[in-house]
């Protein structure tokens, strides 16, 4: 994947400098060199970091991982989106969620939060959520990322309507989150979105009715490797197809009470 930055001239221009025999006349100018390609690959780093934070709040906690997931998703550069600790989420880890009043502008100016549990509750105690593997939080960020992909193909409407489905249809929520894995799957996120399964269903101080949830509601580890594979194939699913399918759900109204009320939870 293209993340925007071009690593390979300076990189072979210094194996090409470094290569030339050492005399007295160029040390001092390889050693320059050296300082130069130092700072012009922190400066690249900085401009890609600020590529990414455009239209964003990041926590500096998790500044890393945000910027690791968001650079799959090209698509959301220029979408605002706010990052947020918050201890609302009672049953949940991480949940995107449009403002509500944005719901009513363009599409393209929408405002969008990715609430964020700044700590799990173990058996034990409670756990910072800054003790995650990265791979975890990347792969627990690329999921989220992908329910705003979704979000960005409805309208206001849509979008209520899609609030009421997924309060009263379990069908619903697994077509739901099938569509947001289905968007990190296509940005080359599968392993990161495999790791965030495991590490749910085999944390067993995690609560167990939360573990229970995940694995009843939400596509599994074979399931997102299935995904991957289909999604590798000539038969790829079109993402149109999904929505269609999701929209279909929605109209048909299938009432199925989970105690979820919130889209885009996990």
């Amino acid at each position: 994947m293209n993340d925007g930055v071009d690593w390979q001239t300076p990189c072979i221009s210094a194996i090409f400098w470094l290569s030339w025999p050492v005399t007295n006349s160029s040390a001092m100018l390889r050693f320059a060199f050296i300082g130069w390609l130092l700072l012009l690959s922190k400066h690249l780093a900085a401009q890609e970091l600020l590529q990414y934070k455009q239209n964003k709040v990041i926590p500096a906690a998790i500044e890393e991982s945000i910027r690791q997931a968001l650079s799959h998703y090209p698509e959301l550069e220029e979408t605002t989106i706010h990052f947020v600790f918050t201890d609302k989420l009672e049953k949940s880890i991480m949940a995107a969620r449009p403002t509500f009043w944005s719901l009513f502008k363009k599409k393209q100016n929408r405002t969008y939060k990715v609430l964020i549990n700044p700590a799990f509750k173990l058996g034990y105690g409670i756990e910072s959520i800054n003790r995650i593997p990265d791979s975890v939080m990347v792969g627990w960020l690329g999921h989220e990322l992908g329910h705003i992909m979704d979000y960005e193909h409805k309208s206001a409407w849509g979008m209520m309507g899609m609030g009421i489905a997924y309060s009263l249809s379990r069908n619903y929520v697994r077509k739901a989150e099938r569509i947001a894995d289905a968007h990190a799957v296509n940005r080359e996120m599968g392993a990161y979105l495999v790791a965030k399964k495991w590490f749910i269903l085999l944390h067993t101080e995690l609560p167990e009715a939360y573990r229970n949830k995940i694995e009843a509601l939400y596509l599994s580890p074979e399931d997102i490797g299935k995904l991957v594979a289909d999604l590798e194939s000539d038969d790829n699913p079109e993402y149109e197809e999904l929505r269609l399918d999701d929209e279909k759900a929605v109209s048909e109204g299938e009432v199925e009470s989970h105690g979820e009320s919130v889209p885009g939870n996990s």
